[in-house]
This record gives structure tokens, sequence and C-alpha cells, in this order.
């Protein structure tokens, strides 16, 4: 079929078919909050138009303006032949159906450590209403943090990175979601910027790509801050350091809840005297772990 008979698209399930057409044809890479070519079309059309991100279905039979069917053609064509992240496209991602504003000057949001904080997963803080005081390392766009203080509604929060672009990007999401009062936006490395504070609760997703797996990465992924996934040789540069520092920022009941990836079996290589308790959730198995302070300091007392 040539291309002047091609069906004309109309409805936002022309364009949302059309879409999905394109993303499998491309074969594009996900991971950026979709898993799939259809996932990533319905985000694109609901995010673009901001219609409610849920479900696609009740918006199907809606017929675009001019100007929103060109916006949707534009996004279609710049995924394919540039192969930027959706979220990138659009400024927008979410996390636990929080939206965050995202551009290339952050990794974009996407965590278990989020599940654990929305769910009920348990992890041995005892009472959250005695969680005051939270860290949260390699902030980027603020979403850990920002999701803390939703999670722990009494505590204050300090959330540090080492990107002053990354940072200005945080401040615009923490304004938005109107917790400039309870949330501290830091720049520096790790826990340089915070002198003597110690925290009840220390959060993390710092870099943690290895070597091997960065110079594999696809085209998607080379988008982000590479400084935001590069962890070294084994993938662990910041999380030794992380383990070595933090006894010294953690209350006596504190503890450390922190994500790796796929590094745990060089983690428990490295450490096989730490008890770490691996805390799942419904897609992942072994990649964000908890421990406590006490039982950090038999690696670096403070």
């Amino acid at each position: 079929m040539s291309r002047s008979n091609k069906p004309p698209l109309v409805t936002l399930q022309d364009f949302f078919r059309h879409a999905v057409h394109r993303f499998r044809a491309a074969k594009l890479s996900y991971g950026h909050g979709t898993t799939n070519a259809v996932d990533e079309a319905a985000f694109m059309v609901l995010e673009a138009l901001r219609l409610p991100i849920h479900r696609i279905d009740p918006y199907l039979d809606l017929k675009p303006s001019p100007a929103e069917s060109a916006r949707l053609l534009t996004l279609i064509e710049r995924r394919v032949r540039n192969r930027i992240p959706m979220p990138y496209l659009v400024g927008a991602a979410y996390m636990q159906g929080v939206r965050f504003e995202i551009d290339e000057r952050a990794l974009i949001p996407r965590s278990f450590i989020g599940d654990l904080l929305a769910g009920d997963a348990g992890f041995p803080l005892g009472d959250p209403t005695r969680v005051r005081r939270i860290l949260d390392l390699c902030t980027g766009s603020g979403c850990l943090a920002i999701l803390a203080a939703l999670a722990f509604p009494r505590a204050r929060v300090d959330a540090v990175d080492l990107s002053a672009g990354a940072l200005a990007l945080a401040r615009r999401n923490v304004a938005t979601h109107r917790l400039k009062d309870r949330i501290t936006l830091l720049r520096g490395e790790l826990f340089a910027p915070l002198a003597g504070r110690r925290y009840d609760l220390i959060i993390s997703n710092p870099p943690y790509v290895d070597a091997r797996a960065m110079a594999r990465l696809p085209a998607e992924f080379r988008h982000e801050p590479a400084m935001a996934l590069a962890g070294g040789t084994d993938g662990l540069d910041l999380v030794h350091r992380l383990l070595e520092r933090a006894p010294r920022h953690l209350t006596a009941k504190g503890g450390l809840l922190c994500e790796i990836g796929r590094d745990r079996p060089a983690l428990e290589a490295a450490y096989p005297h730490l008890p770490f308790l691996w805390l799942d959730t419904e897609l992942s198995e072994g990649e964000v772990f908890w421990i406590s302070r006490s039982e950090l300091v038999a690696l670096s007392p403070s």
C-alpha cells in the first residue's frame, strides 16, 4: 500500500495502534517505566495529552486536535529515530502513581525502593511514626525523597546529589509536591555536606551498573547521565563507601535501604560476614537490601 493510501489517523485509538506498530517494528528497548510497545504507546498518548495515565480505554474514541495530532506524530518519530526514552520526550515519569518532572539532567525515576516505601514490605524500622529524619543519597530528580516524605509524614528529609542540574530538577519536583518545608536539597558527594547529622533511615539508589554492562547499554539508556549509572568495575564503587560511612550517620536503631540491581553476588562475596536482608517486590528479587546500623558497625565502628 502506498503512503497516500494509508488510512488516516483520526481517533486516539488510531494513533495508539500506529505507535505500537512503529515501536515494535523499530525493536526499541524499554525499561524507563514501561516494558513493551503497548504500554509505551499508551503512556505516550495519555501523558502527551495530559489525560489520566491509569487506563487508555476510556479515551480511545477521542479525536485529537490538529496540534495534538502533530505532537503525537512528532513523539513517535523522535522515539523511533533518536531512541530517546519516552519520559524525556514528554517531560514526565511516574512512580507509585506520583508524577515527577524529568529531563536529561537526571536519571529517569525508577526504583524498587519506591515500591517498598509505598507498600507494606515492613523493613524492620519499627513504628514508622517514629521515623523523624531520613537521608536520600544520590537523589537525582528527588523522586525517592518525595516518596519517603509521603510515606513518613512526620519525617524531615535531606536529599543529596553531586549534580547541580539534577538538584535544580529536584527543586522543581519538591516545589510541585509542596514539600519545601520538609525536604532539604544539598549538593555534594555522598555524606560530605551532612556534617554530623544522623538519620533513622538512609535510602539510596546509587549508580550500580558495572563496567561490562555500561559498555553494552542500549541506545535509550545512553541518553541518561552516565554518572547516574556507572558504578565502576563491579558496580559497587559507591556501595562500598555507603556501607563504610553509613554507621556514622545512622541513629542507634536506624538502617540503610539500598538498591544495587543485579550485584547481589558480588556484594555478598565482598562482605560475607554482613547479614543483608533482601527485600523483594512484585517485580524484583534480590535487588534491594536492608541492613541496620548495629549490623554495620562491625564493618566500620563509629
